[in-house]
């Protein structure tokens, strides 16, 4: 019988290459890595990986076992999913994840609807860059999480997550009243490797410009107050943008951020799910209704 949890270290071997890796994801020393996936070698009686220096890689068998262990995987998460179900009411741990600006806007009365609607849930936060949701999810250090998607930026979850959306808002774009009007101004973008540093820089390039960046800012807020003290200019989301400092004029651009809520595949059906989701619109739809340029 095939051991589901060395299953998930093979699967996460396929997707980040190294032992080294999955040892540093998953919080397991690279030898204990390295004797699961031996031992679960020993269970399929046939060679999952082939060995040569330090670099691994997957056998034809370790490939065709890969494809099957993400439904398997997700049949466990059903199972546990119906199994919490029995209980009486939503219970226990849940972990979420959310990027900055949602974290700030949408969670805190989520939050709030969520322990006074269901006080055995016990919601534990972790800021999170969209980027690395598919890999805490997958690890199991998250159960749920807010992801976003812009335009110009393909998705970020990988196929062992599934999606709903939450909310779509358009882009502003601070100062100035278009792109083309930015090109010679100097940036404010956030780090690079991040989703809002690659849409930046290729709707300005969509533009017919390489951004000038002078400011790698993440915070939103910290990026308006930049914008406003000439610092430069920015995008920034209609969330972030609904009390702008004096001084900052926003411009709508054709540009959209989706947020979306991402939870592993199989997890859909857990209990605790659908009254953080439901708990979320309604947070949402008050944000939503506040304030914000239209």
């Amino acid at each position: 019988m095939l051991d589901p949890r060395k299953l998930r270290l093979l699967r996460e071997l396929s997707r980040r290459g190294t032992i080294a890796a999955v040892a540093e994801a998953l919080t397991f020393t690279a030898s204990a890595v390295s004797q699961q996936l031996s031992a679960l070698e020993r269970e399929a009686g046939l060679p999952l990986l082939e060995r040569t220096g330090r670099t691994v890689v997957l056998t034809p068998a370790g490939r065709v076992l890969v494809e099957h262990a993400g439904a398997v995987l997700e049949s466990l998460e059903r199972a546990e999913a119906a199994l919490a179900a029995t209980r009486t009411g939503p219970a226990g741990p849940l972990r979420i994840g959310a990027f900055p600006t949602a974290a700030r806007a949408l969670l805190p009365e989520a939050l709030t609807i969520l322990g006074e609607e269901h006080p055995g849930l016990e919601p534990m936060v972790a800021e999170i860059d969209p980027a690395d949701v598919s890999a805490a999810l997958r690890a199991g250090t998250l159960d749920v999480a807010l992801v976003h998607e812009y335009d110009f930026v393909p998705p970020v979850v990988d196929d062992s997550v599934e999606t709903r959306p939450l909310l779509t808002e358009p882009m502003y774009l601070t100062t100035r009243s278009t792109l083309e009007e930015a090109s010679l101004d100097p940036w404010i973008v956030s780090t690079p490797g991040t989703l809002c540093h690659t849409m930046t820089v290729r709707a300005c390039q969509a533009a017919g410009f390489e951004p000038r960046v002078r400011h790698h800012i993440d915070d939103f807020d910290t990026v308006l107050l930049l914008a406003a003290a000439g610092q430069g200019v920015a995008l920034v989301p209609r969330l972030a943008a609904a009390s702008p400092p004096e001084g900052v004029r926003l411009t709508r651009v054709e540009i959209q951020r989706r947020t979306l809520i991402a939870f592993r595949r199989g997890y859909g059906e857990h209990p605790a799910l659908s009254p953080f989701t439901a708990a979320l619109r309604k947070s949402t739809a008050r944000a939503t209704q506040a304030g914000g340029h239209g």
